[in-house]
């Protein structure tokens, strides 16, 4: 069960002209919260301190493990799905005001620009040279940090839009290339060219790619791996851990506690 995702105060405007910059920060009950899709003016960096953000785009699905962040630019429909527990980040930024992307992508986070954010985002205006210097650093910095690959590609062709649906829905289905062609009234190879077509991933490894979003973010939030194994339908829990090595070259707890220590760096492709 979700809530809405409610900000700190009332009437924020994040779309403010005057402020090159606005950071928020949220932290999430015992319940998942959820931002319905909106667009805004201003580009946004969705950061996890702790606990882990799902982004919906047009394009794909977006995962902001701890110490990491998701650049979503101005102007961009998007929703955020934040776990249960988690502390995350809004960082709203005035168009032109950094060199970043003009496409949605996973960021990694220093941890100088981690301790920019959360200062920022404290609400206290009483030193306007400081904060304006703390503003000029974090829209240096952020330029700087490397992209990463950890999304999972949406197409809008119908077909493969309602399998994603699915997959989302219920992770742990083991429908088969074929039983999925079936149901969206293609042939088994048409499928398999029309998914490699739109996403650039076989089937098998675009599938592959939501397990490890969804692992990620439930692990982040603090499910057991064994728990995870079970939710996405693997027969045992060396399975879950020998695709998530083979894919992120670590092991689950290996993987995470690397990221914490390092600020996201084990994200990099």
């Amino acid at each position: 069960m979700r809530q809405p995702l409610r900000y700190p105060w009332l009437n924020l405007d994040v779309d403010d002209p005057s402020a090159p910059t606005i950071a928020v920060r949220i932290d999430i009950p015992e319940t998942r919260a959820e931002v319905p899709a909106h667009r805004h003016r201003k580009g946004q960096l969705v950061f996890a301190l702790a606990g882990g953000v799902t982004c919906r785009v047009p394009s794909g699905l977006w995962m902001v493990p701890p110490h990491c962040g998701v650049w979503i630019p101005g102007d961009m429909e998007h929703s955020n799905v934040a776990t249960a527990n988690a502390r995350i980040f809004f960082v709203y930024i005035e168009p032109g005001a950094a060199d970043l992307p003009d496409r949605c992508c996973t960021l990694s986070i220093s941890p100088l620009l981690r301790e920019l954010i959360i200062e920022l985002s404290d609400g206290v205006q009483d030193d306007q040279a400081r904060d304006e210097l703390l503003t000029r650093t974090l829209l240096t910095e952020l330029p700087r940090m490397p992209v990463q690959q950890l999304h999972l590609p949406i197409s809008s062709e119908p077909r493969l839009r309602r399998i994603a649906e699915a997959l989302a829905q219920d992770p742990a289905d083991r429908s088969t290339l074929a039983e999925w062609a079936n149901r969206v009234a293609l042939s088994e190879s048409s499928l398999a060219r029309l998914v490699v077509k739109e996403t650039g991933l076989s089937f098998g490894r675009w599938r592959q790619q939501l397990h490890l979003i969804v692992a990620i973010r439930e692990l982040a939030a603090g499910a057991s791996v064994q728990q995870v194994s079970g939710d996405l339908g693997y027969e045992s829990v060396t399975a879950f851990i020998t695709m998530f090595k083979k894919a992120l070259g670590k092991p689950p707890a290996k993987y995470l506690s690397s990221v914490a220590q390092n600020g996201g760096s084990a994200f990099v492709a």
